[in-house]
């Protein structure tokens, strides 16, 4: 490949660097990949969670459909079915194959027997039996939960129903055996079939003329409105004497109406009619008042004065006042009363289509009575018809019952005591198809998984060296486990790793094999970074920085992840000026360089004080505009050569490579990067990316981490 030439890294050699051959990635050997994957005792031991909770589920669901539905009861009987001659079965049996060969013996089919006996044709009027008992029964219910068979080489018919009542089970097989043997019986008739069967068609015919008289008789009766001829005859003549009654009343209320409106006609009726009106009285008393004002000023006044002729003004102005009132009382009695005669006329003329209407009835109802009798009596004899041919049926099956052999109940009905579903059973089987369940699904979610789950997984994809495995230690990131390791190693006292546990173990064996990757070179700075965030990069980086500070190395650990800063939050220090200010103002490096302190003790005093350390830290500080160009900055080169100069080994944390360029810039001005990937976090497909890009880019980089400690998912 083009990228996998040796590189010229002028910088890096100018900076005593040993450049790394940029070969870092393997060649993907799919056999290789899918036989790994394949392992299966490993991925199922790796999802054991899953098939748990899997196995877990189903169980639970197992168990809650099995408690909330309710146990099954079966139970069931035999039948013997008596072998019949192909000759007999033809005369007697129309259900039974016919056969050509009537010297074969016995071919009764039990396939066509079971058919007919599951057919809905013989199955409803036992359902009908039943729904008296169980109304919420069906057809379909009943045929889902019923099962007959034949039992192998026997002329038996083995029918079971299941249930979940035990009385129900009882209760419709004995309503099966019954209606099975009446249907033997039925069936298999004898020569009296053809006059049953004649029987049966006379009732049918008989049954619909009975039908057709009542409906006809049913309608006679909604036409002409009766029940019977004698409740009609009363209802006519108690209307023909109502309507009479009624026609009197109306021809006394006109004649009376009419007597009024001649009155109203005549003078004297009119001035009755005007004197019994209040405003007409009204304006006839002024009229009297001002000509009895005007006989009284006549004697006193000449008929031509002033006073005279204004009292003849006023009487005039009265007169036609009193004639409209006499025109409007008696226009509105004679319109009252115009009115009462309009109404009384309609009604008389209602009353007499009435009168004329019933007495057509009573000239209909001898004529109606001989109809109804004539139905009736038709009706009464198809009746008794029907009712004699019924009883003759009856009496021809019992003739042909006692001519012919049933069939044989061998096994009778019995109640179930025990249900034939166990809960424990479901429930055992339900954890055993979840625990298959389970392991499926964790099959699968691990083919799919590609994540970094063991270091052969980075062996596959990488040439680099694995320089460390970082075991799971969630308590050993804590600030607060730096300040044991400075308080001994500022008391000149021998460090014993193994008591702080394999994970500080593990950063001290980082930095040896860091240490003795170039005996002839060695390493004065480098960059921690991850493909992507939460690998665990700062907690790689803060435990190497205090290892080798613990083992005697003057340490800078720079936080260069201007973005994501937490190195000043996780060691509790200021943070308010750091790598941004140093590199964007002109500051003092020490002024900004923070060494950290310690509890120690010192000169044989027992009591502790505060001590400096070997631990230098250099925060991130307020968060740029660009940290790209600042980090690639010339001031950012030449700090780093003064950061080398002052400390024996210089640690930037640095952003993930596959989020920013930050990293990749960076390490051109160290000794090479360390790669830390994340045990069941870091993707494979990220990792190779991740490689590919530095070795495009030319970047040197020294190994790889192998973190497991990857609970803390909120780190950069």
């Amino acid at each position: 490949m083009e990228n996998q030439t040796k590189p010229t890294l002028s910088i890096p050699e100018k900076n005593g660097k040993v450049p790394h051959p940029p070969e870092y990635l393997l060649a993907i050997d799919t056999t290789q990949t899918e036989e790994d994957s394949g392992k299966l005792v490993e991925s199922l031991r790796r999802r054991a969670a899953l098939i748990a909770g899997v196995t877990a589920a189903t169980t639970a669901a197992t168990w809650a459909v099995t408690w909330n539905q309710p146990p099954t009861y079966e139970s069931g009987f035999q039948l013997l079915i008596e072998p019949v001659s192909v000759q007999t079965q033809q005369d007697r049996d129309p259900l039974s194959p016919q056969s050509n060969n009537s010297n074969n013996k016995d071919e009764f089919s039990y396939e066509t027997q079971i058919a007919v006996l599951q057919s809905a044709k013989l199955m409803k009027p036992i359902v009908e039996q039943i729904r008296q008992r169980y109304p919420d029964i069906v057809n379909e219910n009943l045929a889902q939960n019923l099962k007959i068979e034949r039992p192998s080489d026997t002329k038996l018919l083995q029918v079971t129903y299941r249930s979940s009542d035990p009385d129900r089970v009882k209760f419709v097989l004995d309503k099966l055996a019954e209606g099975y043997l009446r249907y033997s019986q039925k069936e298999r008739e004898s020569n009296l079939s053809y006059g049953i069967t004649f029987v049966d068609r006379q009732i049918g015919e008989t049954r619909r003329r009975v039908d057709a008289l009542q409906r006809q008789l049913q309608a006679f009766r909604q036409q002409n409105n009766f029940i019977a001829p004698e409740s009609l005859a009363g209802q006519v003549t108690d209307q023909v004497q109502s309507i009479s009654q009624q026609r009197l009343e109306v021809d006394k209320a006109i004649s009376e109406a009419q007597r009024q409106y001649g009155n109203l006609q005549d003078s004297d009726g009119a001035r009755a009619a005007l004197a019994g009106d209040a405003a007409y009285q009204g304006v006839l008393n002024k009229v009297r008042e001002l000509e009895a004002k005007i006989a009284t000023e006549s004697t006193r006044f000449q008929s031509d004065s002033d006073e005279m002729r204004v009292l003849q003004q006023q009487r005039n102005s009265l007169i036609p006042v009193l004639r409209q009132e006499a025109q409007r009382v008696l226009g509105n009695q004679l319109a009252k009363l115009g009115g009462d005669l309009s109404v009384l006329e309609t009604r008389r003329a209602v009353l007499n289509r009435a009168d004329a209407y019933w007495n057509g009835e009573v000239q209909r109802l001898p004529v109606l009575s001989r109809i109804y009798t004539d139905l009736d009596r038709e009706r009464t004899v198809a009746t008794d018809s029907l009712t004699r041919l019924l009883s003759t049926r009856e009496n021809l099956q019992v003739q042909a019952a006692q001519k012919d052999i049933p069939w044989q109940l061998i096994t009778p009905p019995g109640r179930p005591g025990q249900p034939v579903d166990s809960p424990q059973r479901n429930i055992i089987l339900g954890a055993l198809a979840g625990l298959l369940l389970g392991a499926g699904i964790a099959l699968l979610v691990d083919r799919a998984d590609r994540r970094v789950r063991r270091v052969s997984d980075i062996k596959k994809i990488s040439k680099l060296p694995i320089l460390g495995t970082i075991p799971h230690e969630t308590s050993a990131s804590r600030p607060s486990a730096i300040a044991p390791v400075f308080g001994a190693m500022q008391n000149n006292d021998a460090i014993d790793f193994a008591q702080d546990g394999a994970f500080t173990e593990s950063f001290r064996s980082l930095y040896t094999n860091l240490s003795l990757l170039n005996t002839h070179h060695p390493l004065r700075s480098i960059v921690v970074s991850s493909p992507t965030a939460g690998d665990g990069k700062t907690t790689v980086a803060l435990n190497l920085a205090q290892a080798a500070a613990a083992m005697g190395q003057r340490v800078l650990l720079v936080d260069a992840d201007l973005r994501h800063p937490q190195l000043a939050e996780r060691l509790e220090v200021p943070n308010d000026r750091g790598l941004t200010e140093l590199v964007a103002q002109s500051l003092n490096p020490q002024e900004v360089i923070q060494r950290l302190e310690a509890m120690v003790t010192a000169g044989g005093n027992d009591e502790p004080t505060l001590g400096r350390t070997n631990f230098s830290i250099l925060t991130g500080g307020r968060m740029p505009l660009d940290p790209t160009r600042l980090l690639s900055s010339q001031k950012m080169q030449r700090l780093n050569d003064y950061f080398k100069a002052m400390y024996d080994l210089v640690i930037f944390d640095a952003p993930p490579v596959l989020s920013y360029a930050d990293s990749s810039l960076l390490a051109t001005y160290t000794n090479g990067m360390l790669v830390v990937a994340g045990m069941g976090k870091t993707d494979q497909g990220d990792l190779r990316q991740m490689l590919d890009t530095l070795q495009t880019a030319r970047v040197p980089v020294l190994g790889i981490v192998a973190n497991r400690n990857g609970a803390d998912m909120s780190e950069g």
